[in-house]
């Protein structure tokens, strides 16, 4: 058993604060991983909360993370101690069913095993995510962080950046087309990035007037501010492709009225139950979807794309006794764009 240090919710709505976990020893296909970097989501905050109901306690959140292997199973393969590695959004899963053979594992049948908040494949062991000194998992489940790359500007990558990624990749975003960012927060600062680094030309739709200057400064072409009661007129059938990042309530219908004949509009954000009228679909032949992070193999495309391209996150790195602060600052849009936890704090106080 490895005890280890790290920062949990002990209860719905608790402050986060210092709490000791167990992790196990390396199996024989296992990776154990020092942590360096991990990124503060908001359904940290959510789930923390237990806003989605069924949180599990205690919380151990954060599936933003970069560390070193450390240590490695006797059956290992893919990976040496000294290797730079990433953990997303989930840590295991079925391994069997179409979704897990066809690379696509976060829609496993089964049920994907999340890196906090959940169950191993045991069904009983909880999981326990990223604000943490370290981290077993299998190595089936770990990425390849390319080299030179900022680790703290990469850990958002492992959410923000997949969930974006996989969106504008499977609905075959091209160069010219013209794609709309919805919102301009931690996923939408990255949907503009990499969009335009897939040639697209790119538009920020945004109910915040102040935030066009960060909208053309992160490679955004054109900026509508949607509050503006004469914006969706304006820009009826422009776009080929929307990427909706919103979590607050918002009105799909006059968004899919900005889509071209046969476009998409594609939502990756979950608000409260939104109605939804027939009538924008069927009078343009329109396409409304939905995209849930990425599979392994398409992170680890995705982090190779951001290298190639020089696409990060822009981060605000604190020490992890701040990350109360930090989801109250979350829920006020005070954070250009990503809050990064430096697990070295961590480690200082817990040696």
């Amino acid at each position: 058993m490895l005890h280890t240090p790290a920062y949990a919710a002990k209860a719905a709505k608790a402050p986060i604060e210092p709490y000791e976990i167990i992790r196990r020893e390396p199996g024989a296909h296992d990776v154990l991983i020092d942590i360096l970097y991990c990124g503060i989501c908001h359904s940290d905050i959510h789930q923390a909360r237990d806003e989605w109901g069924g949180s599990i306690f205690p919380m151990v959140p954060g599936h933003e993370i970069v560390g070193t292997v450390v240590r490695t199973g006797g059956h290992v393969t893919k990976w040496k101690v000294g290797d730079t590695v990433g953990v997303g959004c989930f840590i295991d899963s079925c391994r069997e069913c179409e979704a897990c053979r066809e690379g696509e594992e976060q829609f496993c049948e089964e049920g994907m095993s999340v890196t906090y908040n959940g169950y191993e494949r045991d069904g009983k062991t909880p999981t326990y995510g990223g604000y943490s000194t370290r981290i077993t998992v299998n190595e089936d489940y770990v990425l390849r962080i390319p080299s030179g790359m900022p680790l703290e500007r990469v850990a958002p990558l492992l959410c923000a950046g997949i969930t974006t990624y996989s969106p504008l990749k499977h609905f075959g975003v091209k160069p010219g087309d013209e794609v709309a960012i919805l919102g301009l927060g931690g996923l939408g600062h990255m949907g503009v990035k990499i969009a335009k680094a897939m040639g697209a030309r790119v538009t920020v739709l945004s109910h915040s007037p102040g935030k066009r200057d960060d909208a053309l400064a992160l490679g955004a072409d054109d900026f509508v501010v949607t509050s503006n009661e004469n914006s969706f007129r304006e820009n009826e059938k422009r776009f080929n492709f929307i990427l909706d990042t919103v979590s607050a309530m918002h009105d799909y219908n006059a968004c899919l009225g900005l889509l071209k004949r046969d476009g998409t509009m594609v939502l990756v954000g979950i608000p409260e139950p939104v109605p939804l009228s027939a009538a924008p679909l069927v009078m343009q032949r329109r396409h409304l979807s939905g995209s849930l992070i990425g599979g392994i193999r398409e992170t680890q495309e995705m982090l190779d794309f951001c290298a190639e391209h020089g696409v990060l996150s822009d981060v605000e790195v604190i020490p992890v006794q701040k990350v109360n602060e930090a989801y109250e600052r979350v829920l006020k849009s005070d954070v250009r764009y990503r809050f990064v936890i430096d697990i070295a704090s961590l480690k200082e106080t817990h040696p």
